[in-house]
């Protein structure tokens, strides 16, 4: 068996330690992964996406559509960036690429960069649960139900792997991460009764990430943090294959 694995990720998925790469970057973990497995993986992700985003190419994206009848696992690699500080809410954070004049929107953009550490520390000390984050744990979760019913609707008995959220040590961020433990229960709290196997990428590449080793923004991987995700997520899949 080849097997075929349909991915929804955010930039932790094909972002390296020195930048982004295509989706066919052999090094990427989803392409690890499925190279163990002798089988495909087909990548669908963006910079920033949370478990909303990937909701949203599920039901709209004609391609992904094309994909689910050949599909044979699906992994929900998202929900990570749910979890990071988001002093502004997300709904207005989104619109700032979107304003004009141009130079209207360079002033807003770097005005909130230069605030949002300030904001995500002070807002972690003194906010019950930290302060606001990109999206709620319950809202996390809720979307990831949508994605694996409405995949397994498609094809039924397939597998289901997500990821517990990983961790970081991004200056852009405080660096600060109040949200993750509460997004970690509620996701584990998903997770059982679901029937969705977890990969914990804190304990895969946490010591990675933490211990500066991974890209110089302190978020994203290098290529052995991408290689040990990969083999995590090759012997899960394994597991869970016929």
């Amino acid at each position: 068996m080849s097997p075929r694995l349909l991915v929804f990720g955010d930039s932790l998925s094909f972002h390296g330690p020195d930048r982004a790469e295509p989706a066919d970057e052999p090094r990427l973990w989803p392409n690890l992964a499925a190279t163990e497995l002798g089988g495909h993986a087909d990548l669908v992700a963006g910079i920033g996406w949370t478990a909303r985003h990937a909701w949203h190419a599920l039901t709209t994206d004609p391609r992904v559509w094309a994909l689910l009848p050949r599909v044979d696992a699906l992994v929900l690699a998202i929900g990570g960036m749910d979890t990071l500080p988001s002093p502004l809410p997300t709904a207005l954070r989104e619109l700032i690429p979107v304003l004009r004049p141009e130079a209207l929107r360079r002033r807003v953009r770097s005005g909130y960069l230069r605030a949002q550490p300030r904001l995500a520390r002070a807002f972690a000390r003194t906010l019950p649960g930290g302060g606001p984050v990109a999206l709620p744990p319950h809202l996390t979760v809720a979307h990831l139900e949508r994605c694996r019913r409405a995949v397994l609707a498609i094809r039924p008995g397939i597998p289901v792997i997500a990821t517990v959220p990983p961790v970081h040590r991004a200056a852009v961020y405080g660096p600060v991460h109040p949200g993750r433990p509460a997004a970690e229960r509620a996701v584990r709290a998903w997770a059982g009764p679901a029937g969705v196997a977890l990969i914990d990428l804190r304990a895969v590449v946490g010591d990675h990430v933490l211990g500066g080793h991974g890209n110089p923004d302190g978020m994203h991987w290098g290529w052995d943090g991408h290689a040990a995700v990969g083999r995590a997520c090759a012997e899960t899949v394994r597991a869970l294959l016929p």
